[in-house]
């Protein structure tokens, strides 16, 4: 199990922006006064950026070294996401193999979920990716390394 090390609290200027520039005209994302008119009361974090988000927070434990995406499936939205509300991500791999068809690569299969400060699970999905093989040389270490010594 792979747990984000950091949390993430949604800001307004979050929800708005990517709202807005996914081109995404539901009011109930940037219109406080026709969202207070709704059974949530409050403007609702558009779930797009929920997905991207909790994918995100996953990358450094799971498809850091990851070549592409394949595909996000079984997506479920159980609560809401509120502006103000701070997400964490879990992930869990369920299926690793070799590509088929590339050799440098393996294919990966994990499941996410979004866990808010309340506990709640505001997002899952189940997520496959192709990955770097270790010895691929696209996944070798870019740092340059040095000779010089230390002067500290």
């Amino acid at each position: 199990m792979y747990r984000s090390r950091v949390g993430k609290t949604v800001t307004r200027t979050d929800n708005q922006w990517f709202t807005l520039l996914t081109l995404n005209t539901n009011q109930v994302h940037f219109n406080e006064v026709h969202a207070g008119r709704t059974s949530f009361g409050r403007p609702l974090v558009n779930s797009v950026f929920t997905l991207a988000l909790v994918t995100g927070m996953s990358v450094p434990d799971t498809s850091e070294n990851a070549t592409a995406n394949l595909s996000w499936t079984d997506i479920s939205l159980p609560n809401p996401v509120f502006e103000g509300d701070t997400l964490w991500s879990e992930s869990e791999v369920l299926d690793k193999r070799e590509s088929r068809s590339r050799p440098q690569v393996g294919i990966v299969s994990i499941r996410t979920r979004g866990v808010n400060q309340r506990r709640e699970v505001v997002i899952e999905f189940l997520r496959t990716f192709m990955v770097y093989r270790r010895d691929a040389d696209e996944a070798t270490d870019l740092f340059p390394g040095t000779d010089a010594e230390w002067t500290v």
